[in-house]
């Protein structure tokens, strides 16, 4: 079943943060996932303002957007925004579909 990367983030080193946003693309397609938003315009209506750039990536299922996260290619990208406060992240990996108990 389809799951996503939902990704909220702050620069606070722009050129710093870059060497990582740049690499990820290929890292993404390498495990079939897809960009579905990237930092676009966003409004923020409910909740504390603190994040600045949101993305979701779309991959075939679980399996593949946690084996891209703990992939080599990932970790030595995320290391990039890791160090010396580059960049904060908040990711979660959600499965698709309304799973609301019921």
């Amino acid at each position: 079943m389809t799951a996503y990367w939902l990704a909220r983030a702050r620069i606070n080193d722009f050129d710093e943060y870059m060497k990582y946003a740049k690499r990820v693309p290929e890292i993404l397609r390498k495990f079939n996932g897809k960009i579905l938003t990237r930092g676009g315009h966003h409004r923020t209506l409910e909740g504390p303002d603190h994040f600045e750039r949101f993305v979701v990536i779309e991959f075939p299922s679980m399996e593949d957007a946690e084996a891209c996260f703990n992939s080599d290619e990932y970790r030595e990208a995320a290391a990039f925004r890791r160090r010396n406060n580059v960049g904060e992240n908040e990711l979660t990996i959600v499965q698709a579909g309304d799973l609301t108990p019921t």
